[in-house]
């Protein structure tokens, strides 16, 4: 049986890769879903930190230029997309999308809101 393993091993099929728990990630982050929530995407920090990017702010100059950083930096890889910033410069930036992807949408931040 082991022998059979071990040719199937060799044959180069494709298989299925899981995270380690030591990868470096913090441990309840190895344990949240790989999928993301509708409608945002996921970006990881060099620190490993994973965060939920809304769609809308995917067409951002900021982002643009996030992304161009992270393939100068990584390449274009297969694996997750990784940013070449710490997660406090990541909540910073997401902090100042929060604040201004409505002004760049031209919605009114009033607007977001019912009001019976």
């Amino acid at each position: 049986m082991a022998k059979k393993w071990q040719r199937m091993s060799s044959t180069g099929r494709p298989r299925i890769a899981t995270a380690r728990r030591d990868a470096g990630l913090d441990i309840n982050e190895a344990c949240r879903t790989s999928v993301a929530e509708k409608g945002h995407c996921v970006v990881y920090s060099i620190d490993g930190k994973r965060f939920m990017v809304p769609l809308a702010y995917l067409s951002s100059r900021i982002f643009g230029e996030l992304f161009k950083m992270s393939e100068e930096e990584f390449g274009l890889t297969r694996g997750p997309i990784v940013l070449p910033f710490d997660a406090i410069f990541m909540e910073y930036v997401m902090s100042l999308l929060r604040r201004r992807v409505s002004e760049e949408l031209g919605i009114d931040p009033s607007s977001m809101y019912y009001d019976p």
